[in-house]
């Protein structure tokens, strides 16, 4: 027995428990009826967790793509890089094959309404279906340059282009015309979004898009691949239509109302314009990039 002795004011006797009311009896048989917590699961071992951390970090770098020709063509591209499909009902004859591509690979796909189509595109353009999708990588300038053919090519570097939607349509024209790649300056911000897709109808997904580097370096390294450079000006360069144009071209595209940079305009040895009414200083940068590209196809199918 303990010869404790309680403090003043305190008794070791307690005397009988206070009753409790029946909340708290419902409460205890509740905790009573629970199963039993599983133990702790153990730590994954590293090379899980870094691939579940890659994992996770994939899922942040997916892009909504939108519009049924952007869609389409990425699904005829690259399928394997769909992650999910939202269309509305009345797409369903149209993505007949995504969607059993989704069943066949338990991809999630869901019908939805048309604003929830709006709400998940961020867009009123949907054209009825949404995919999340990883994005198109983008080359290095040495890759395209290995898997270029010979023989006459035509790419397009983007010297200060920010808009979307003149992305997207610079892109259906290069497409369309048989454009070799998209050259992207190293700090641009410029890439392929849901709205540049969409505009480009299909165009994002046949036109290699190149990041490059240094300028410099970039220059020297088209020059060594038998390009030559031309710059897009407003003034001052020669008519597009009174020059026989390179069979390897790099065109150098200006931004609106900026125009190409005195670095790019020094570097190309080319200065083009696009002779016009007057009665508008210039051209949006995608006609224009498309005004260009037709004429130097012409060139090549008339020789």
């Amino acid at each position: 027995m303990s010869d404790r002795k309680p403090p003043r004011g305190e008794s070791l006797y307690r005397g009988p428990a206070a009753p409790r009311d029946k909340r708290e009896r419902e409460r205890e048989r509740d905790r009573s009826a629970r199963p039993a917590s599983p133990p702790a699961r153990e730590r994954a071992p590293l090379r899980e967790r870094l691939d579940a951390a890659q994992s996770e970090s994939h899922s942040a770098r997916e892009q909504r793509v939108y519009g049924l020709n952007a869609c389409l063509a990425l699904f005829a591209q690259r399928p394997q890089d769909i992650r999910k499909v939202w269309l509305l009902e009345s797409r369903i004859p149209k993505l007949k094959g995504v969607l059993a591509f989704c069943v066949k690979h338990r991809l999630g796909y869901t019908i939805v309404e048309d604003l929830d189509l709006e709400k998940l595109s961020g867009s009123a353009h949907h054209e009825g279906v949404c995919f999340s999708a990883m994005p198109r990588e983008e080359q290095s300038l040495s890759a395209w340059l290995r898997e270029l053919p010979r023989g006459p090519a035509i790419a397009l570097w983007l010297d200060g282009v920010g808009n979307p939607h003149n992305l997207g349509a610079i892109l259906r024209s290069a497409a369309h015309f048989g454009a070799a790649g998209v050259l992207l300056p190293k700090h641009s911000e410029l890439a392929v979004s849901g709205a540049a897709a969409r505009v480009a109808e299909g165009g994002a997904e046949q036109v290699p898009m190149v990041r490059l580097g240094r300028s410099d370096n970039a220059i020297a390294q088209l020059k060594s691949a038998g390009f030559e450079l031309a710059a897009t000006v407003v003034r001052g360069g020669r008519s597009l239509y009174s020059l026989q144009l390179p069979e390897r071209l790099v065109l150098v595209m200006g931004a609106e109302q900026i125009g190409v940079g005195a670095d790019m305009s020094d570097a190309a040895a080319l200065k083009l314009g696009i002779p016009g009414s007057g009665r508008v200083e210039s051209l949006n940068v995608a006609s224009a990039t498309a005004v260009c590209l037709g004429e130097w196809l012409r060139q090549r199918d008339a020789g």
